[in-house]
């Protein structure tokens, strides 16, 4: 059961829909990323880390499974994450091998030694510029992502970045690499969407197809997410700054 682990945590590709803005259409992919990183940087440290709640739902039809696990989610300044568990239903062996592996999965990944390795950056990827597409009424840049190494945790795909404030708007593709001889593929799309001045996560949708246990949809929704800091008007001032500093 690790391809679950692997799929769940990005967090085919279907064509964008590319319409053409000269002025968006000047930059070049990699100092998109530059200016989305420095954002993220400068949005993390603003914010102290951030808590929340996580609904975890797995549904295999082959294997009559479905289990369900609620998490709460707190992560410190560095990116490091931490989970309680506060709620399980379905079947207790699926919780065990797949879900809860999925949270201390994701623990082992955050923190400060290995995040670096997984995060998008030119140290991990190579970035091509596709165009720009509007993604709920926000223009955004669509890049096509190359892992330079073959790494379960980093992806082979596009994302679409907020061309305003460059933070990631959606991720869609596949694992760099397989976890497992057993795996067909696995595919996944992962939203974000802006909570007053910060972008948080708020739903990963993974679908696996393996030999022995066939097709495993698993859904994951965000909510309740919050900045640890109290949300000032001081803090709203310096994201516009940080806004007005990647333009």
């Amino acid at each position: 059961m690790k391809p679950l682990i692997t799929c769940a945590l990005f967090v085919s590709l279907a064509p964008a829909l590319v319409c053409e803005d000269a002025e968006h259409q000047m930059i070049r992919a990699d100092e998109v990323i530059h200016r989305m990183f420095a954002g993220d940087v400068q949005r993390e440290a603003l914010s102290g880390g951030y808590a929340g709640t996580r609904r975890y739902l797995l549904e295999n039809e082959r294997l009559h499974n479905r289990a369900e696990l609620v998490a709460a989610v707190r992560c410190n300044p560095d990116g490091t994450k931490h989970f309680e568990v506060l709620s399980e239903t379905g079947g207790g062996s699926v919780n065990r091998r797949v879900l809860r592996k999925m949270l201390e999965s994701e623990t082992e990944t955050s923190g400060p030694a290995i995040r670096p390795k997984t995060r998008l950056t030119t140290d991990n990827y190579e970035f091509s510029m596709v165009g720009t597409e509007p993604v709920e009424g926000r223009p955004t840049y669509v890049i096509d992502v190359v892992p330079k190494r073959q790494d379960e945790y980093l992806m082979d795909g596009r994302i679409w970045v907020d061309a305003t404030d460059y933070a990631l708007v959606r991720a869609d593709g596949r694992p760099a690499r397989n976890p497992s001889l057993w795996t067909r593929s696995i595919h996944f799309v992962q939203r974000y969407q802006k909570n007053g001045a910060f972008w948080f996560p708020v739903s990963t949708d993974s679908i696996t197809e393996a030999l022995i246990f066939g097709t495993t949809h698993v859904n994951i929704v965000y909510f309740d997410y919050v900045p640890n800091t109290a949300d000032s008007a001081s803090e709203q001032a310096s994201i516009r700054e940080i806004t007005y500093a990647n333009h």
